[in-house]
């Protein structure tokens, strides 16, 4: 293909390189279908949360920030795969992995824009700011909804106690009280159905 500039050529290629993400699929399954969502679909559901649900941040954030953030977020995971949020083992090596695939992957984009979806990754994975605290919420909150909705079947599947989903929203209520008390109400009731071990 025949590029009239490099910035071009290199924004094209990493169009065609995150196209991939759709082939990167995580433990939550989607709604109305017996398959896992795949890491585009979660990065669009969560972005779109953001858009509908930006009352709920405990801080006002800048929305078109949090909803960037949660578009680059998993595009990592083209190189470092998907780690389950309950997997002890695979988070013991997930931050070097996920840095170096940063390096390579937001590295394919034009310098300025490297360093912009490079720096909103960053963000997020720090947590520092009222926006990543904000995206950090929908991103834990949107695979629970889906679990709970679909009677908490990946819990399930990998026997996951009440405890290890509670400890997941430990720290979100200062993002979102509204959120992470949906969230422990979500639990509680999961709980009293038997999805969640004791």
């Amino acid at each position: 293909m025949n590029y009239d500039s490099e910035r071009l050529r290199r924004q094209i290629d990493f169009i065609t390189e995150i196209d991939k993400l759709k082939n990167i699929y995580r433990q939550t399954y989607v709604l109305g279908e017996d398959r896992k969502e795949n890491d585009a679909e979660h990065s669009w559901h969560i972005a779109l949360m953001a858009f509908l649900l930006a009352e709920h941040s405990n801080q006002k954030v800048d929305v078109l920030k949090v909803i960037k953030m949660l578009l680059v977020h998993d595009i990592v995971e083209i190189d470092a795969g998907d780690t389950f949020c309950y997997d002890s083992e695979g988070y013991k090596t997930k931050a070097d992995r996920e840095e170096k695939a940063a390096r390579r992957i937001f590295g394919i984009l034009p310098q300025d824009q490297s360093e912009e979806f490079y720096g909103l990754w960053r963000e997020f994975e720090d947590g520092n700011t009222p926006e990543a605290g904000f995206a950090d919420v929908l991103d834990r909150i949107q695979p629970l909804i889906l679990n709970y909705t679909k009677d908490g079947i990946s819990w399930k599947e990998h026997d996951v106690c009440k405890s290890q989903v509670e400890n997941r929203y430990a720290k979100t209520s200062s993002s979102s009280t509204d959120l992470t008390q949906l969230a422990l109400s979500l639990i509680d009731d999961a709980s009293k159905k038997g999805w969640l071990k004791k």
